[in-house]
């Protein structure tokens, strides 16, 4: 079994001219966060079993799940003293299982990590993302590339013009990862990655300021155990106002790549 881990807890500050009622997991592409779209795309490759790591305004997201059949379903309320409710047909989602871990408001992406492993103690891999961006990329066969690698961890290299991690690869292994660079002239990270959980956890220390992309993947990488998997489909984060309504208007006209279920 293989669970996929969601960072849900940054406070999207460049995003705050969209809302600041909801954390950018939570804001809408037609009518469902951002968050459920990912989720949509593991479900599809048969990850149905979800880590969301909780941060800034945690709790509307918990209210999403425990009142997800009730937004999604027909329902009969049976008014007075019972006060009984009836549910109509399955969900799409049924058999997913969400895990609302909160990992500390001010924590940094390796912290969240870190304090959600009791989550992780039944899984040998976890597949590990943000929660802010969508892409049409084929997770088994990145998790098929993982195991071939032998490494403890991969992830996924795309070419967007770019203001993100850039990563240097050599013989199918990251060689170098520069955190934001100022030229972007190759891969960058677009952070579906995945890990085997025991041999990953060890880069991993207590601390809120522990950092994923500057404290932790730059010591898989010295040691050699970073592997990448080079997705060259669509992909595409959500930090400006620009990429909400890009992704908005993608799906409003049918014509969202990352919608493969």
């Amino acid at each position: 079994m293989i669970k996929a881990v969601i960072l849900c807890g940054g406070q999207g500050t460049r995003i705050r001219d969209v809302s600041e009622a909801v954390p950018k997991p939570m804001l809408p592409i037609g009518g469902k966060p951002i968050l459920w779209h990912i989720m949509k795309l593991y479900a599809h490759h048969g990850i149905k079993d979800f880590v969301l790591c909780l941060g800034y305004k945690g709790w509307s997201i918990k209210e999403f799940f425990l009142n997800y059949l009730a937004m999604t379903a027909d329902i009969t309320v049976e008014l007075g003293g019972a006060g009984k409710v009836q549910y109509h047909g399955a969900t799409p989602e049924e058999g997913w299982r969400v895990t609302l871990a909160e990992t500390g408001e001010a924590s940094q992406t390796g912290a969240r990590v870190w304090n959600a492993r009791k989550y992780l103690e039944d899984t040998d891999r976890f597949c590990l993302t943000y929660g802010d961006g969508v892409a049409d990329l084929n997770v088994k066969a990145l998790l098929d590339q993982h195991e071939k690698s032998g490494c403890t961890a991969i992830l996924s290299g795309v070419r967007p013009a770019g203001r993100f991690g850039e990563i240097d690869c050599e013989d199918g292994r990251v060689s170098h990862f520069h955190e934001k660079p100022n030229v972007t002239t190759g891969l960058i990270n677009g952070g579906f990655m995945a890990f085997k959980t025991a041999e990953a956890l060890r880069y991993f220390r207590p601390g809120a300021e522990l950092n994923l992309e500057q404290d932790v993947l730059p010591l898989i990488v010295r040691d050699k155990q970073l592997a990448v998997y080079q997705h060259d489909g669509f992909w595409q984060c959500m930090d400006t106002l620009r990429e909400f309504t890009l992704l908005n208007d993608l799906w409003a006209s049918n014509k969202a790549p990352w919608k493969v279920w």
